[in-house]
């Protein structure tokens, strides 16, 4: 029954008599139209259509009409198609025919409920004989013609959407006749109806049609919510029992802030508690309580808070949320308000991992009949239309991809606005009959649901059951999912809780837990102060990859701009940094620096706009303005503000009355409360919640927080939540590797199966080896818990199930390093591993005999660094010995090279030595090519952009696996941060051309007398070779600029070692 009251409200919106039915199977041909006479016929539907989905989860082939009481108050139709009764009567069998009825009418309790199905399509014949059996069992024959689309020329949609469906091609006669063949099952008019079954002596058929709609009447009532009742312990009213839990709650709250005025708090608890109890969400309040309890009590972390459900002082002394609503100011009536009589929505952060666990609580607690989880469905959208109609018209893959890269990235963005703003869809539109076909069928199915899903974070709960106020379905894990998506589940009257499943909240899980374990010190997040210093230097120099809500390549741009002081300053970025809200970015950073002077529309305003620098940021502080200059009550700015956020304009110019009048009645001007209304207008649209700025930036400060003290134990918990994408699990390694962690290879005697904090350096896991299977992985760690570590390789391969013992997983073990602790290098384990595999297999398992079998090991010269590092990527998908950049190190130095994790904060020219990953070439619009151009080096990834001019000089050195020197730019484009190329050298050729260099170690005698007889010396002996100083006090390389860049001469040498020692002096001929 999906999307049965989404049909039922379009139909009386447009004065259209709404009819709502259920096709029944009962098993291989043999349907049943079911039509509701009234609302009890509706809630009949809904049941027959729960028990017949739940079947299907099942498998059970036949579906069994049996309870007279669930076919009351409908019209039970049999159909003209796969009917059980037609196909009998075509096969002759009348009696078969007869029977089926008779059993129908036994079940139903009375014929004229039951309706036999015939149209024009059927024989003459066939026609007769129905009419003939409707008139023996007593039931009416009536019209029913398919309908399958509105028009007779959409045949050719309605066969592309099937062949999608059924996972099939359209065939070439039907890619020709599109257009130019109608269908017959389309809507016909009335008249023509008429006409045509006139014609054929079938005018009563159509007439107990028409008279069988006018008895139709499923008038449909939406009830008030429908909120479960919460058991109390005792039986105690609900609304004494939040009390108490909310009394005792504050309690504690106050004892951690003793210094707040504890009045306020009281007064702001008794107002929110009798606005809860006057709109009947005490239960609701208990049963978010009581869920969030459970959690606590089985620690599972949940989230501060999210959404506006932060701004209630209930939730907060419910331990609901984290968040101090007086403390950061934030207002209950943007969260709940008498004025606005919508649900309460709270929102519960848990835990990806740990989601389930809360879940099967609820299910367990309030029962399998009222619990379930929310449909969502999957829509045609443009890109996904153009692929699916593409792939039913036999076009390839890489055909479809061109589709798909003309289609611009714009959020939401329809087949229509992309043909206006893209030249190329347009031009592959007009290139030929069969794209121009194409696109118009993509069109017609654009917006038609495509699949369904599960919400990712909706529950409803009932009292009821909830068969009985919605149909349902089986999802997943044997929980109840609805037919109905999340609107109109909650216009029925049911109680929706999200509990949303939080990767980053796993992580600041695990990271709490690896800091105890690894650290040795218990962490308690919610009571770190959120002025702590260096946190907020880690937010200035935007360090924050891997901290929830400020990874992004923009809004670390914005912190870096920012500088944000304080805990507020970050979450105004985190508010701002919106579509829309971003327009005031800049002006907040120039006030915030005093770049522009601060001003407020009036001056009664300061206190609200103050922490903001007169912007204003928050929806919370649109309706402060409101109150505060308008006489607003805030339950009447929230209002304003919804209004003025949904752009209703007669709202908007009627509120606009009230301010005004309110603002003079204050003693404002009519010029001055014209102003500020006019400025709150311009702003309300862009304001973010601030309730949800400030819960979501507490979370990341505490990410943040312990990645700035204990960075250890956040990139371990960090890292095993993206195992499965190389790109992200590299950039964390890169970003660690920073922050001065010693990354470890795995290691047989030390990894767990995944990333593992030891001694505050990081391991990686078993099974982050690709080929390495993870029954493989648990034997090796639980074989090393029995009976202690792994003595040597030939211990390992003794000890370790024979079917484990494989030779490309050991390979993938030795290639990545996880022997490298055990005696011998990678290539001597290499080299005699299919001579000692073979002797395991010869030894069964006897100790002594395999020891007595294998002799001593070939010893072999260690492989190459390109060997290890490209099998490091082969097995683990990063490098671990060193990056390809890094064997150019001297040549790093001597170019002054920066590195891509530098480039965002730099200016003006730049040089990298970087590694290409991928080389993408395309051809502009004047035919030339170009390319773009992704590199690499040991701290991140950037995108390169080649332009023509230098692609014709340098395209041979733009392959894979090559090290180049880039001199460019850095440009902020659309797609992120890049680097613009200006000139491009192969890193050998220069490294080659500077093979020799001079190193002069300066130690702690070298004084400033002998510098400068040292720099005289050079000038006097200028040549082409480089020279590299190293300051031994403080371990620094210096490279000299070329004008004292020496001669490769004996008289150099040892004029230099006169003067600073022999042993201070190295000429070098090698790549070091």
């Amino acid at each position: 029954m999906y999307g049965a009251i989404e049909f039922y409200h379009e139909c009386r919106s447009n004065g259209i008599k709404p009819i709502i039915g259920l096709t029944l199977d009962l098993g291989p041909e043999d349907q049943l139209l079911l039509l509701a006479k009234n609302e009890q016929g509706y809630r009949n539907l809904m049941h027959l259509s729960t028990q017949k989905m739940l079947a299907l989860s099942k498998n059970e082939a036949q579906f069994k009409l049996n309870r007279p009481e669930e076919l009351q108050d409908l019209a039970i139709i049999v159909p003209p198609q796969k009917s059980y009764v037609i196909t009998a009567v075509s096969n002759g069998d009348l009696s078969r025919a007869q029977q089926y009825l008779e059993r129908l009418a036994t079940v139903v309790g009375k014929t004229q409920n039951i309706y036999l199905g015939i149209n024009l399509q059927m024989e003459p014949v066939l026609l007769a004989t129905l009419h003939q059996l409707a008139a023996k069992v007593q039931v009416t024959p009536l019209v029913l013609e398919p309908v399958k689309y509105l028009n007779p020329n959409d045949i050719f949609e309605m066969q592309v959407l099937e062949a999608l469906r059924d996972g099939k091609q359209v065939d070439a006669k039907q890619l020709r006749s599109a257009g130019t063949v109608n269908g017959k099952e389309w809507l016909r008019p009335k008249r023509e109806l008429e006409s045509e079954y006139q014609q054929h002596q079938l005018s009563k058929d159509l007439a107990a049609m028409l008279q069988l709609c006018q008895e139709l009447n499923p008038k449909l009532h939406f009830s008030a919510p429908q909120l479960p009742h919460f058991k109390t312990p005792a039986g105690e009213a609900a609304q004494n029992f939040l009390r108490k839990l909310c009394e005792d709650g504050l309690k504690k709250r106050l004892k951690e802030t003793p210094h707040v005025i504890q009045s306020k708090y009281q007064q702001r608890l008794e107002y929110e508690l009798s606005v809860i109890h006057r709109m009947k969400f005490d239960d609701y309040f208990l049963i978010v309580w009581d869920v969030t309890n459970y959690a606590h009590q089985t620690q599972i972390m949940t989230g501060p808070g999210r959404g506006s459900a932060a701004g209630s002082l209930v939730a907060y002394t419910l331990f609901i949320t984290d968040v101090d609503p007086l403390e950061y100011d934030l207002l209950f009536e943007r969260f709940l308000n008498e004025e606005r009589a919508q649900m309460p929505d709270i929102d519960l952060d848990i835990p990806d991992n740990r989601r389930q666990e809360i879940i099967q609580y609820v299910h367990q607690k309030y029962g399998a009949e009222h619990v379930a989880q929310i449909i969502t469905f999957g829509t045609l959208g443009a890109k996904q239309v153009l692929r699916d109609v593409g792939r039913v018209f036999g076009m390839p893959q890489f055909e479809m991809n061109r589709w798909s890269k003309t289609i611009p990235t714009t959020l939401h963005i329809t087949l229509k606005e992309a043909y206006e703003s893209s030249q190329r869809l347009r031009n592959l539109v007009t290139d030929s009959e069969k794209n121009r076909l194409l696109f118009k069928t993509a069109q017609g199915l654009e917006g038609l649901p495509r699949h369904f899903s599960i919400h990712a974070a909706g529950i409803i709960l009932s009292d009821k059951n909830l068969a009985d106020i919605i149909p349902l379905q089986m999802g997943n894990d044997e929980l109840l999912l609805t037919q109905y998506t999340k609107e109109t589940v909650e216009e029925v009257g049911l109680l929706k809780i999200d509990f949303l499943g939080l990767r980053n909240l796993s992580i600041l899980a695990r990271a709490v837990q690896l800091v105890h374990s690894g650290y040795q010190h218990e962490l308690n997040v919610q009571h770190i102060a959120l002025d702590d210093v260096e946190t907020l230097r880690l937010f200035q120099t935007a360090d924050t990859a891997g901290v929830f809500q400020f990874e992004s390549t923009g809004i670390k741009s914005v912190l870096r701009r920012l500088r944000p002081s304080s805990f507020e300053d970050i979450a105004a970025v985190n508010a701002l940094y919106r579509p829309g809200p971003m327009e005031n970015i800049d002006l907040f950073i120039r006030r915030r620096h005093g770049l522009e002077k601060t001003t407020y529309p009036a001056e009664i305003l300061k206190p609200i706009l103050k922490k903001t620098y007169g912007v204003l940021v928050y929806q919370e502080q649109v309706m402060q303005v409101a109150s505060v200059m308008g006489g607003f009550t805030l339950g009447q700015a929230d209002l304003l503000r919804r209004a003025m956020s949904k752009k209703k304009a007669a709202v908007i110019e009627q509120m606009k009355t009230r301010f005004i009048t309110g603002a003079k009645d204050k003693g404002f001007t009519l010029k001055n409360a014209e102003q500020v209304y006019a400025y709150i207008e311009k702003f309300a649209n862009y304001g973010f919640n601030r309730s949800h700025a400030v819960a979501y930036t507490k979370m990341a400060f505490q990410l943040a927080y312990i990645k700035q003290h204990y960075p250890a134990a956040f990139f371990v918990a960090l890292l095993n939540t993206v195992t499965g994408d190389n790109t992200k699990l590299k950039n964390y390694l890169l970003e660690a590797k920073q922050h001065h962690l010693k990354i470890h290879a795995p290691d047989v005697n030390e990894s767990q199966l995944l990333f593992a904090l030891q001694a505050q350096e990081i391991y990686l896991g078993l099974r982050n080896i690709k080929t390495i299977r993870s029954d493989f992985a648990k034997q090796i760690i639980s074989e090393r818990r029995l009976h202690g570590k792994y003595r040597s390789f030939q211990s390992f391969l003794q000890r370790i199930d024979n079917h484990f013992l494989q030779q490309e997983p050991l390979e993938a073990l030795i290639y990545v390093g996880a022997f490298d602790k055990l005696g011998h290098n990678r290539a001597t384990l290499l080299k005699n591993l299919p001579r000692m595999l073979s002797n395991v297999e010869l030894s069964g398992n006897n100790i002594e005999l395999f020891a007595a079998l294998t002799p001593k090991y070939q010893t072999f010269a260690e492989i190459s660094l390109e060997e290890r590092l490209k099998n490091e990527e082969k097995y683990l998908g990063i490098y671990l010995s060193a990056h390809p950049v890094e064997q150019f190190s001297r040549l790093a130095l001597l170019q002054n090279t920066t590195v891509i994790a530098k480039i965002a904060e730099q200016t003006g020219p730049l040089q990298l030595l970087v590694y290409i990953k991928k080389v993408k070439v395309i051809r502009t619009k004047t035919g030339q090519q170009m390319a773009f151009v992704t590199v690499e080096d040991q701290t991140g990834q950037i995108e390169m952009t080649v332009f023509t001019d230098l692609y014709k000089k340098t395209a041979e050195l733009l392959t894979e696996k090559a090290v180049i020197l880039v001199k460019g730019k850095s440009e902020q484009t659309k797609r992120g941060l890049q680097l613009i190329a200006r000139e491009l050298t192969l890193a050998q050729t220069l490294n080659v051309q500077n093979s020799a260099t001079y190193y002069i170690r300066l130690t702690k005698e070298t004084n400033q007398r002998i510098r400068r007889q040292m720099l005289e010396l050079m000038l006097q002996y200028h040549g082409q070779i480089p020279v590299i100083l190293f300051e031994e006090t403080t371990a620094k390389k210096i490279v000299l600029s070329r004008r004292y860049w020496l001669k490769n001469d004996e008289k150099v040498i040892t004029a230099l070692s006169n003067l600073l020692g022999q042993e201070n002096i190295v000429l070098t001929n090698e790549n070091k």
